[in-house]
C-alpha cells in the first residue's frame, strides 16, 4: 500500500512544481521519507486540501501553472483512488473512511504504546530512552476521546463510540473495542500484572499527580457487590482490583501489606503476591480484606 502512493521520477518531472517544492525543502504538499522517497504530506486528506496548499504557496510567490495544477489533481486522485473508501462496505452506519478518527485505533495504538514502555523497562534500556517513550505515551493518550471536548469528540466523552466522521458528531456507541483496550492499558499505568498465577505491582507509567494532595473518602462496591468506604489521606490513591480495596503510597521502601478480613496484617517485602493468596483474591472469597502496596520514590 505505501510502495503504491509513492510518487514516482516521472510524475515529479512532469509537473516541475513539485522539484520546485522539494527544492525548496517545502512539505506541504509533498515530502521525502529517510530514504528519499517523495509521497503526499500527510495532512492532504482530499484533493480540496492540495488545492488550498497550493494557493498558499502562489501567496508565498511560487509560480504555478494552470497545466501543474490539472496535473496534479489528477496524481493524486489516481494515487489514492478515494473513491472506493466507502468504508468497511457500502452500508455502514453513517460514515466510514477518510477523514474519521477511530477512536479505538487511537486505543489500540495507546496499548502498543504502553507494552513498548514495558519491554524497555524489562530490557534495562537507559532511563533516558525509557522517559521518551512514556512522553510518546502521554501525547498519545492525550489524543483519547475522553481527554476531548464535547465538540470534539461529538458526543459525550467518557462515553465509548466507533468513530467521529469529520462532518458529524460520534458514531456507533457501544463496547467498542476501545473500551477494553483502555482498561488494559489503565491496569498496566497502575503496574497489575498477573505473573505464573501471582499478582505483581510495578508501576512504569502512574503519575505522581495521581496521588492525593488532600484527604479523601473513597467509595467502592465490596466482593459481595456492597456499597464501601475507606478514608485516605494526603499522598495516596485508590482503586479496585477483583472488588478489593488496593491503596497506593509513597513510602522509602517498596512493600506489600495486606489486610485480612479479621483485621489482621501480613507485610510482604516483594513486589508480588504469592500464588495461593492471589488466588482468594480472583476468586473473591471476602478473606482478603485490603491491600496497601508502598512505592519507591522513584515512581515516575
Amino acid at each position: 500500500f505505501i510502495g503504491k502512493n509513492r510518487i514516482t521520477l516521472s510524475s515529479i518531472e512532469s509537473i516541475p512544481v513539485l522539484g520546485r517544492l522539494l527544492a525548496m525543502g517545502d512539505s506541504t504538499v509533498v515530502e521525502r521519507d529517510a530514504s528519499g522517497n517523495v509521497y503526499f504530506s500527510g495532512q492532504l486528506t482530499k484533493v480540496e486540501d492540495v488545492f488550498s496548499a497550493l494557493d498558499t504557496r502562489d501567496r508565498d510567490g511560487v509560480d504555478i501553472s494552470e497545466t501543474e495544477r490539472e496535473r496534479l489533481w489528477q496524481l493524486f486522485v489516481d494515487t489514492f483512488d478515494h473513491d472506493l473508501f466507502t468504508g468497511r462496505s457500502g452500508g455502514m452506519y453513517a460514515y466510514e473512511g477518510i477523514g474519521s478518527i477511530y477512536w479505538h485505533m487511537v486505543s489500540k495504538l495507546l496499548l502498543a504504546a504502553s507494552e513498548t514502555v514495558l519491554d524497555a523497562v524489562r530490557a534495562g534500556v537507559t532511563g533516558k530512552t525509557v522517559e521518551a517513550l512514556k512522553a510518546s505515551y502521554e501525547d498519545i493518550r492525550e489524543g483519547i476521546g475522553f481527554n476531548k471536548t464535547p465538540a470534539q469528540y461529538g458526543a459525550f466523552p467518557p462515553d465509548p463510540y466507533s468513530h467521529t466522521p469529520g462532518f458529524t458528531g460520534a458514531r456507533q456507541p457501544g463496547m467498542t473495542g476501545q473500551v477494553k483496550e483502555e482498561i488494559i492499558t489503565r491496569l498496566m499505568e497502575l503496574g497489575i500484572r498477573v505473573e505464573d498465577g501471582c499478582i505483581r505491582f510495578h508501576p512504569f507509567i502512574l503519575r505522581k499527580s495521581e496521588f492525593l494532595l488532600s484527604p479523601k473518602t473513597f467509595h467502592y462496591f465490596d466482593v459481595n457487590g456492597q456499597q464501601a468506604k475507606l478514608e485516605l489521606v494526603v499522598g495516596q490513591m485508590a482503586f479496585t482490583y477483583c472488588q478489593i480495596p488496593v491503596v497506593y503510597q509513597m513510602g522509602s521502601k517498596f512493600s506489600i501489606e495486606i489486610t485480612y478480613l479479621g483485621g489482621e496484617n501480613e507485610e510482604i517485602e516483594d513486589s508480588f503476591i504469592d500464588r495461593c493468596i492471589s488466588a482468594v483474591i480472583f476468586n473473591k472469597t471476602g478473606v482478603v480484606h485490603r491491600i496497601k502496596v508502598t512505592l519507591d520514590p522513584g515512581l515516575g
